[in-house]
């Protein structure tokens, strides 16, 4: 496991489901107990990386079975963030299946998610299912958000992009994704920028924060908007609004500013459970990897 940033439930999750499983996991930071990796191609190495991921996935996948890869976007220029580099760069230089613990999406979570639901719902065909941004003191990744729209849409449910303003609309690449997704599930896609409209009837509340592309790499222009929308925080007067919605956080998660106390902690609240199900559904991936019955 590559860790080029911080984890709390992706680390221990996948160490653990490891060892579970009767593996061995090796945790790797690059720039702290590991060199620093260069990945541009022809890159000239005349700076802090001491090596490049040619030879890194190269001599890991001969130790190794699974490589699994944590990579934050740089926040600086989305039109190179969202080409994901840093992954597909392990992925085509490793002889070993590459599992993403968080890029530019988040599918290890999500599956988590998904299953948390359907251990509440049963199907999720048709249910609404509301993806809300959230205010957060900074903008952060659009990795969970992007995963959720994925796979909700994917699942069948009727999903509500809920954001402030069109600037925070997901990438055009998963909009056009979920919209297809919807098409061939049964299932629809839409966009709302009214919490009332966006939570009544909700079946699922889906809470997250992410930076809104068009400001990317300019978080003091967006600040003003960001800070606009504090009213978005999850309470219990908009969940009153659902259809006895369920509440679901990948976490880390700051109380009383994206969710408060009294939904985190309701009945509803399937945050700890989704957190759970990051152990189960990531051993099924790695079992699934290395093409085990």
């Amino acid at each position: 496991m590559v860790f080029f940033n911080s984890s709390m439930r992706t680390r221990s999750s996948f160490e653990i489901g490891t060892w579970q499983m009767g593996g061995h996991a090796v945790v790797l930071q690059p720039g702290k107990d590991a060199w620093g990796i260069a990945f541009e191609p022809n890159a000239v190495m005349d700076g802090e990386e001491e090596e490049h991921v040619a030879e890194v996935a190269r001599v890991l996948s001969r130790y190794c079975d699974l490589i699994g890869v944590r990579a934050f976007p740089k926040f600086k220029d989305w039109s190179i963030d969202r080409e994901d580099r840093m992954l597909k760069a392990f992925a085509k230089h490793s002889g070993k299946p590459v599992i993403n613990m968080e890029t530019i999406t988040h599918p290890c979570q999500e599956l988590a998610h998904a299953m948390a639901l359907q251990e509440r719902l049963g199907s999720l065909q048709n249910r609404k299912y509301v993806l809300t941004w959230t205010y957060h003191p900074k903008p952060l990744n659009t990795a969970v958000a992007n995963s959720a729209l994925l796979i909700a849409t994917r699942m069948g449910c009727d999903v509500t992009l809920l954001c402030p303003t069109p600037e925070y609309v997901l990438d055009e690449r998963y909009m056009q994704m979920g919209q297809a997704n919807a098409a061939e599930s049964g299932g629809s896609l839409k966009v709302s920028h009214d919490p009332a409209e966006a939570y009544r009837g909700a079946h699922v509340v889906y809470a997250k924060s992410w930076g809104a592309i068009p400001y990317f790499g300019r978080w003091e222009a967006e600040k003003p908007i960001r800070d606009a929308h504090r009213h978005f925080m999850v309470d219990e007067a908009k969940m009153a609004l659902t259809d006895n919605g369920l509440f679901g956080h990948c976490l880390p998660m700051r109380r009383n500013v994206k969710a408060t106390d009294g939904v985190v902690d309701s009945p509803n609240s399937i945050v700890i459970d989704e957190a759970e199900n990051r152990l189960h559904v990531q051993k099924a991936v790695m079992r699934w990897l290395v093409g085990a019955s």
